[in-house]
């Protein structure tokens, strides 16, 4: 279970690498030329528009209103906060941006995507609209009567007093925090790893409020994280397959120019897969599918999984010779067998002779029914005879029809 949720942690890379860069870049800002400095400040604004414009591109409508906020937070700090004696527990808009960003953001991760000028955008416009005012109208009539409760500290830790951002805001935001950081987890979409990212440059953003260079820095950063993670859902929606989530036939295609002169290819067929969804339906043919992705992701010998096409995959070892990648593709052909895959009632055949006519099988008639599903798998090698990718595929193929000629269920070369 625990190497299951670290194999999941990548989500966070890209977000964690700009956080710890900008940790050590931001001390070299005030070795910068006063010129230079000056337009450092106009960065988060830089990298903003680049966001949005990429997020109105590719129809992203959560993270072009989450920009939205963060540049107009960071409007605000510059004009609003730092231009007048500053004093955060008694700073109504601070105290308002410091409460509901990390809460939208949250709200927004939990949201799906619905584009940005869809009749779903522009009511979630109008949402951000009426809170607006809604905020501006209670701190501007009851701000100090809720003073008490919003700058209020609860706990006298001295980590707590250190912080610029008062406690109720900082449990909020660490609630916030966890949701997200659950939900990208979960989900493993990058704009959700982004989102927690920005959250977190948020937060420091906050903290360092007074000090020029953090501030901007992180603004920045920030920015950058949505950005780069918009990119990167992009580049998934064109590179990944939508139901397994494993890399579609397109980055197969790019991961075989690629390629040295020595590797090993696996053609991996789900056998009687047309039979397996007239008896059980698609809904359980695609969660078959999924499960033999997931299964294939978890191949050793430093396989990478691919979805073919259909119920096809193809499995791809690097600088690895047909001997060594056969023991780990034996491993994955008997764990997709010995799978389990438990029904529900709905998804039953409706007789037992039609239940029989495939390989994927059921156990019982009550709530012990199950479904399994085995593979065939044809292997083949790089070398003196097989030159090209497109030969190597081609074996690789012909290897696996062997397989299902020869009865299926099994591994030939």
């Amino acid at each position: 279970m625990f190497t299951h949720i670290i194999h999941k942690f990548p989500i966070f890379f890209v977000p964690t690498a700009i956080l710890i860069a900008t940790w050590f870049l931001t001390p070299q800002i005030p070795r910068l030329s006063p010129d230079q400095q000056d337009l450092v400040l106009f960065a988060p604004y830089i990298v903003t528009i680049f966001g949005l414009f990429l997020s109105v591109h590719f129809h992203r409508g959560r993270p072009f209103m989450v920009l939205l906020m963060l540049a107009l937070f960071y409007w605000s700090s510059q004009t609003l906060f730092l231009a007048r004696q500053f004093e955060p527990a008694l700073n109504k808009y601070f105290q308002a941006f410091i409460l509901l960003i990390p809460l939208n953001m949250a709200l927004f991760t939990i949201m799906r995507e619905r584009g940005i000028f869809s009749t779903v955008g522009r009511v979630r416009f109008a949402f951000l609209a009426i809170q607006a005012c809604g905020v501006l109208w209670l701190i501007d009539r009851h701000f100090f009567d809720l003073v008490p409760y919003i700058a209020r500290s609860y706990i006298q830790w001295p980590i707590f007093s250190s912080l610029m951002v008062p406690q109720p805001a900082v449990v909020a935001g660490a609630l916030c925090f966890t949701v997200i950081a659950v939900l990208a987890l979960l989900r493993q979409a990058p704009i959700d790893g982004g989102m927690l990212g920005a959250l977190t440059a948020f937060f420091i953003a906050c903290n360092w409020i007074t000090t020029r260079d953090i501030h901007v820095a992180y603004n920045t950063a920030g920015a950058l994280i949505l950005t780069l993670s918009v990119l990167r859902d992009s580049y998934n929606m064109a590179f990944r397959d939508d139901l397994t989530g494993i890399p579609s036939r397109r980055s197969l295609n790019e991961t075989l120019h690629g390629l040295g002169r020595h590797y090993t290819v696996a053609m991996l067929d789900v056998d009687h897969f047309k039979q397996f969804n007239d008896t059980y339906g698609h809904d359980v043919g695609d969660q078959v599918l999924k499960m033999v992705a997931r299964k294939m992701m978890a191949v050793g010998g430093g396989g990478k999984a691919y979805r073919y096409g259909g119920e096809e995959f193809t499995i791809i070892f690097s600088r690895c010779r047909i001997d060594e990648a056969l023991p780990h593709l034996e491993v994955l052909r008997e764990t997709i067998a010995d799978y389990r895959m438990a029904l529900r009632s709905e998804d039953r055949p409706k007789n037992q002779k039609q239940g029989k006519g495939s390989r994927g099988s059921r156990a019982g008639r009550g709530d012990g029914a199950y479904a399994s599903v085995t593979v065939s798998i044809g292997v083949a090698e790089s070398g003196e005879v097989l030159n090209s990718t497109a030969e190597v595929m081609k074996a690789a193929d012909k290897a696996l029809y062997k397989a299902k000629n020869k009865g299926r269920n099994q591994t030939c070369r």
